[in-house]
């Protein structure tokens, strides 16, 4: 069987790009269909009442584009809202927190795993959950970095200042002698290299982006919903809930290639 209609994916601005980016290694015959909520960004300071509501919006809209699967690139939204969207649609529909805390847990030597990303997902705790249900003797320590994603949109994470941040942010972690760090908000792999630099080269970091992505190609492929034709090339539709011009920038910078169209959402 083969199904060829596109994934959807939606996320609060631009990081989902991250996902969109693995999706197309990972499931490279797969249209896709991505949804940005630029008008409405960031998620990671607003209430959950507010998230959801925004998350049900999101995933109304890709329907409209007869998605066959949704992922949720925002981790915020898949902190908070997962769990509701999977019970109002019929659709599947996958976060990027569980895909995350299952490489962390598969990797982790001594247990001990540290967990960044957005005050909303930290204070949530979904990842310690999702990891303490599949480990519970694990260590789960977190931190929040809420200057990360501006400091990725501007396009400053080759920058002295975003090192500066980082380590501000990471020291807390370092000290706690985590051997496993989940990058919990998908700008976040964008600065990898700085996170690494900080880190030191024996702490692995766990891209919740590459994660997703296997997790979307299990499922569709265990549902019987690849796009099994080889033939063509991947179609790939963008929309945005603000003006187009910002994204089109920070896209062509997170897929390093030329995006042709990009649409606000009517």
């Amino acid at each position: 069987m083969s199904d060829n209609r596109p994934i959807g994916v939606f996320d609060s601005g631009v990081g989902g790009l991250t996902v969109v980016g693995q999706m197309r290694e990972i499931l490279p015959h797969e249209d896709l269909v991505y949804f940005g909520d630029t008008a409405r960004v960031p998620y990671g300071t607003k209430s959950k009442e507010t998230i959801t509501r925004f998350s049900i919006e999101n995933v109304e809209f890709l329907m409209r584009h007869d998605v066959k699967l949704v992922v949720v690139a925002c981790n915020t939204a898949s902190s908070l809202s997962l769990d509701f969207l999977k019970r109002c649609f019929k659709v599947p529909i996958i976060g990027v927190i569980e895909p995350g805390a299952k490489a962390a847990v598969g990797s982790t030597r001594n247990g001990r795993i540290g967990v960044i990303g957005t005050a909303a997902t930290i204070s949530s705790g979904a990842y310690e959950k999702a990891i303490k249900k599949i480990k519970p003797d694990s260590s789960v320590f977190t931190g929040s970095c809420p200057l990360f994603v501006p400091l990725v949109e501007e396009g400053w994470a080759d920058k002295k200042v975003s090192g500066e941040i980082a380590s501000i942010y990471l020291s807390p972690l370092k000290k706690k002698r985590i051997d496993t760090l989940i990058l919990g908000c998908t700008h976040y792999p964008i600065l990898k290299n700085v996170i690494r630099k900080v880190m030191g080269g024996r702490v692995l970091l766990i891209d919740s982006a590459k994660e997703v992505a296997k997790e979307a190609r299990l499922i569709l492929d265990s549902c019987g919903l690849l796009n099994r034709a080889q033939d063509k090339e991947p179609v790939y539709k963008f929309f945005v809930s603000d003006e187009p011009g910002r994204f089109v920038k920070t896209a062509e910078r997170f897929l390093k290639k030329r995006i042709n169209c990009v649409r606000r959402a009517e």
